[in-house]
Parts: C-alpha cells; structure tokens; sequence
C-alpha cells in the first residue's frame, strides 16, 4: 500500500535587526523630610535666644564706662605746727601719693586731680595735680604736695585747743579727679573720690591712723 505525503511548509518570518524599544517607566522619588518636632524645635529657641542673652551681657558688663577707683598709696606728714602769738595759726604740710586705676577697656584722660585738707568739715587749702592718661585697664601713681601756712581758725579754736591738748589732730583729705572715657568716638566723663581721716601727733610730727574709704 502506498501513501502518497505533502511536505509540511511553516512560514517564516526573519526578526528585525533593530526590534522597537520596549517602554520604560521611571519613578522619581523626593526626599522624605519628617515633620519636627515641636519640643525639640522650642529647645533650639531657648538655647539660641539664651546664648544671644549671655553675650549681649557680657558686651555689656566688659564695655559699659565706670569711673576709676582712687587710693591714697601713701601720706606723709612733713611739719604741723601752731602758732599762738598774736593769732592762732596753723602750718601744715602734706605729701601724698595718689594710685588712680582705669578699671575700663578704653583709655582715660584725666583733665586734674585735686587734693584738699580740712579740719572739722572745714577746708583749710587745696592743690590741683596736672592731668594725664591712662591705658586701658592700668594705673598711675600721682604725688601731691600740700603746704598750707599761716592758716587761721577762728571757728574750731576751741577744738584745736582740745585737741592741741590731747597731742593728736583729726584731718579730713579729699582727693578727686575729672576725666574723659575714649569709648570709640565717644567722649564720656567720669569723676571718682576718696576721702581720709588723717590723725597726726603733733609731738612726734607722725600719723598715728588713716582711715580712707571711696566715695
């Protein structure tokens, strides 16, 4: 028995040399930022608004004027004498030493200093020291010298005589000096005071106590 068969054909199709792109999708993504905290961003505040306190106090403190302390470094007592006939009269002298302290960061000028004596709040004589300068946070020592002669007290003779008995005499010192602060472009005046008792003997011709205090 004999069969008769056809070939069995199966169409072919050659694939392209530049097939067509397959479509690509692309997601973006941006960054997440988490919402703040309230908590933390009040204590950022509060340390930022405390720090910009603190230096605006501390700008403050070290550059705010403030007037020069005084000191009376020393004194010295170089004749007191009194004098009945025909008047009572008094001679004194004084030397002292002056210590004035610029305690700013800006330079003083000062125009004077003035030292005065009395007796019983009373001023007997006064002497004016030049001026100078003074770098900022330094010192200068100025010398004063005080000689008074021939002064009459009519007021408080009686108690010179009590004291004259006694062998000591109370004196009042007073020194101040008058400045200009150089604050930058600024002129700023500044004054400072200090007083003293002074307690001489007028057998030994010493100080026997200084009591000194600012004012």
């Amino acid at each position: 028995m004999t069969s008769n068969s056809k070939p069995f054909s199966v169409p072919y199709t050659s694939l392209p040399s530049h097939p067509d792109p397959v479509p690509q999708n692309v997601i973006v993504l941006s960054w997440y930022h988490p919402p703040p905290n309230p908590s933390l961003v009040f204590l950022r505040r509060c340390i930022f608004f405390t720090f910009a306190i603190f230096l605006l106090s501390a700008a403050a403190f070290f550059l705010y004027p403030s007037d020069p302390t005084l000191q009376v470094a020393r004194i010295r007592l170089n004749h007191v004498r009194v004098n009945s006939p025909p008047k009572l009269t008094l001679d004194l002298s004084f030397s002292l030493v002056i210590r004035i302290r610029n305690r700013d960061f800006f330079s003083l000028d000062y125009s004077s200093l003035d030292v005065s004596v009395g007796y019983r709040g009373r001023e007997l004589g006064l002497v004016r020291s030049q001026g100078g300068k003074i770098r900022a946070r330094g010192y200068s020592y100025v010398n004063a010298f005080l000689d008074l002669n021939g002064l009459e007290i009519i007021h408080d003779v009686f108690y010179l005589i009590e004291d004259l008995a006694r062998g000591v005499i109370p004196f009042d010192t007073s020194t101040k000096v008058h400045g200009e602060l150089g604050l930058l472009f600024f002129k700023i005046p500044i004054k400072a005071r200090v007083s003293c008792e002074v307690y001489v003997n007028t057998d030994n011709q010493t100080i026997v106590r200084q009591d000194c205090y600012p004012e």
